[in-house]
C-alpha cells in the first residue's frame, strides 16, 4: 500500500512523512508532494492507495486536488487537512468523499485512525473484488471457460470470417468488435504456489475479477489463463478513455499488480503490447509478448513492461513425456529454463525405462531436442550453430542421439547455453538503457532529470526504469543523480571561480539556500566552508 502526504509546507510534509509509524498501518511507501500539481504527477505515476492533504495551497486547493484525483481514479481514499474549521470546506470535504477533515496540528491518535478507517475502507472494497465466494460463483459458470477458449484460439491464430467472430462475440456476450486492441500477459511468481497449492483455479479467478475490477472502468477486459501458465487479457479502450492508451495500460497495470500484492498475498510481472488490429493480429502480439518475457524480463520478478522492438526392441509404445504438454518448445518459448531442463530429464527417464536398446526411441527424442532447440534460435533470429557453438558438432554427426546418455548430456549442455545467450542477452539491452540514462544525467544536470523525465527519455515506466537500473548498477536512479550533483558541486567549488548560486544552479538547484543545506547535509560543512579547506569528510 502506497500513500502520499500533500502540502506546500515542505517541513510539514517532511515532518509526517518521517516520523510517523506509517509501516504498522500496512503502508510500505510515502511519497512527498510540495504541491498539488507534483501530488497529481506522483499519482500518475505509482499506485498510489491514500492522499493526505493540505486544503489551503497555491494554484490549487485541497477539495480541487480531490476532483482531480476523483477523475482519474475513484478509489483512492483522501484526508483533508486544514489550519481553519470552516464548516464549509468540511462540507465541501465530505461532499467529495473524503474520509476524514483534520484540524491542524492534529494528533497521533487523530491521524491514525483517521488513516486506519481509509484502510478499513480500502480493504473491504478490495476483498469482496478478491472474495472466495465471488470466485467461486464465477467458476461455476461455464460461460466463462467457453469465453477463454474463444480468447485462446484467437491467440493461436484460428482464422474465422468477420463474420463468424461477429456471431461468436455476440451469442457470448463480449462487448467487443473487429479493431484496435491491446493485450497483457501475465505471470504469477512463485510465492503463491505455497499459499494456493490447493485452490490454484479460485486464484487465478480472484485475479481475474480484480483485473476486471481495474481495467473495466476505462475499457472492456476479456481474459483466460493460456497455455504456458500466464493470464492473458484482450483489451478495447473506451472512447471516453482520458488520457492516451498506451499510458493508462502502464498506470493500471502497475494497479493491477499492487491490488494482488496487498489482497492475493503475491508478486505479478505483466508485459503489455502496443494497440493491434483484433482478431487479425492477435496472435502475432501474443507470440510478441511471450518472447518479451523471454528476452526482456527473464527471471526477474514485479516488472510491468511493454513489448517495444526486441533486438535481435522394447515394444514400440510413444513416448509420453516427450510429447505431453507443455511441449519442450513452448517451455523454451516462455523462456521458462528450470521447466525446460525437468522436462529433458524426464524425457530420458522415459528413455531409460523403454530401455537403453529401443535406438528409434532415442532418435526420435533427440529429432524433437534438437527440433526444438533449432526453432527457439530461429525465432529469435539466430542460427543453432551460433547459440551452441561446438555443440553442434554432435548433432551434425548424428553422434548426439548415439544413446540415451549422450543425448541427456548433450541436450542439457545445449540448453544451458541457450540460457546463457538470453541471460547475456537482457544484461546487454539493460546496460543500453543504464549508459543511456546516465549520459543523459551528465548532459541534462542542470535541467528536469527526475525519475519521469528520464523514463520518458528511455520510454520505460518509471518505477521500472528505477527497478531496472538498480538490477543493473545495484544503485538507485536518484541515488546516482544526487551523487552526481553533490560530486560536480565538489569539484567545481575546488576548480572554479563560480560564484554558489551559479554552481548551484548549473547543478539542477534552482534554490541556493536548499543546496547549501543539502550539501551541508551531505558534507558536513556549507559549499564556501568546503571551497576554503574546511571539509570534514
Amino acid at each position: 500500500m502506497q500513500m502520499i502526504i500533500v502540502d506546500d509546507e515542505a517541513h510539514w510534509v517532511d515532518n509526517l512523512s518521517t516520523t510517523k509509524p506509517w509501516h504498522e498501518l500496512g503502508i510500505e511507501q510515502v511519497h512527498r508532494a510540495y504541491s498539488a500539481q507534483e501530488a497529481l504527477r506522483i499519482i500518475e505515476t505509482y499506485p498510489i492507495d491514500l492522499v493526505i492533504s493540505d486544503i489551503l495551497m497555491p494554484e490549487m486547493t485541497g477539495i480541487e486536488l480531490i476532483e482531480k484525483i476523483r477523475e482519474r481514479d475513484k478509489r483512492i481514499k483522501c484526508i483533508i487537512l486544514s489550519g481553519h474549521s470552516d464548516f464549509e470546506y468540511a462540507q465541501e470535504a465530505l461532499r467529495n468523499q473524503a474520509v476524514d477533515y483534520l484540524l491542524k496540528p492534529p494528533t497521533d491518535a487523530e491521524l491514525t485512525e483517521a488513516a486506519r478507517s481509509a484502510i478499513a475502507q480500502l480493504k473491504a472494497e478490495w476483498e469482496n473484488v478478491s472474495s472466495r465466494e465471488r470466485t467461486e460463483n464465477t467458476l461455476r459458470e461455464n460461460l466463462p471457460l467457453l469465453r477463454g477458449q474463444l480468447l485462446l484460439n484467437a491467440l493461436h491464430g484460428e482464422r474465422l470470417s468477420e463474420e463468424e467472430w461477429a456471431r461468436k462475440l455476440e451469442s457470448y456476450g463480449l462487448p467487443f468488435r473487429r479493431g484496435d486492441s491491446a493485450l497483457l500477459l501475465v505471470r504469477l511468481e512463485d510465492e503463491f504456489g505455497q499459499r494456493w497449492s490447493n485452490g490454484q483455479q479460485l486464484l487465478e479467478y480472484a485475479i481475474l475479477n480484480i483485473a476486471d475490477e481495474i481495467f473495466g472502468e476505462y475499457a472492456n477486459v476479456w481474459g483466460v489463463k493460456e497455455e504456458h501458465g500466464y493470464l492473458a487479457f484482450l483489451l478495447q479502450f473506451r472512447d471516453t478513455a482520458e488520457v492516451g492508451a498506451d499510458l493508462l495500460l502502464e498506470k493500471l497495470s502497475m494497479q493491477l499488480q499492487a491490488k494482488v500484492k496487498q489482497f492475493l498475498k503475491g508478486s505479478l510481472s505483466i508485459v503489455t503490447t502496443e494497440t493491434f488490429v483484433f482478431p487479425d493480429k492477435a496472435a502475432e502480439r501474443y507470440r510478441h509478448a511471450l518472447a518479451y518475457f523471454r528476452q526482456i524480463v527473464g527471471d526477474e520478478r514485479e516488472f510491468v513492461m511493454r513489448a517495444g522492438d526486441l533486438e535481435r526392441s522394447v515394444s514400440q509404445e510413444s513416448l509420453d513425456v516427450l510429447h505431453a504438454p507443455p511441449g519442450l518448445g513452448n517451455l523454451l518459448e516462455a523462456g521458462r529454463w528450470d521447466a525446460a531442463e525437468r522436462k529433458l530429464l524426464d524425457i530420458c527417464a522415459e528413455l531409460d525405462e523403454k530401455g537403453s536398446e529401443s535406438w528409434e526411441h532415442c532418435l526420435e527424442a533427440g529429432y524433437v531436442v534438437a527440433s526444438s532447440f533449432a526453432h527457439y534460435a530461429h525465432r529469435n533470429g539466430q542460427s543453432l550453430a551460433s547459440l551452441i557453438g561446438e555443440d553442434i558438432e554432435p548433432l551434425q554427426n548424428g553422434d548426439a542421439f548415439a544413446s540415451i546418455g549422450k543425448l541427456r548430456n548433450w541436450s542439457l549442455g545445449a540448453l544451458g547455453k541457450l540460457k546463457e545467450s538470453v541471460s547475456s542477452e537482457v544484461k546487454d539491452i539493460r546496460s543500453v538503457y543504464v549508459k543511456k540514462i546516465q549520459e543523459f544525467v551528465e548532459r541534462n544536470l542542470h535541467l528536469d532529470v527526475s525519475l519521469r523525465a528520464l523514463a520518458d527519455h528511455v520510454n520505460l515506466h518509471p518505477t521500472h526504469l528505477s527497478k531496472l537500473y538498480k538490477i543493473e548498477t545495484g544503485e538507485g536512479v536518484s541515488d546516482y543523480v544526487f551523487r552526481l550533483r553533490m560530486e560536480t558541486a565538489c569539484h567545481m567549488l575546488k576548480t572554479t571561480e563560480k560564484k554558489i548560486y551559479e554552481i548551484s544552479s548549473e547543478i539542477g538547484y534552482l534554490d541556493p539556500a536548499y543546496f547549501i543545506k543539502v550539501f551541508k547535509r551531505q558534507y558536513g560543512v556549507t559549499p564556501q566552508d568546503y571551497r576554503d579547506g574546511k571539509a570534514t569528510t
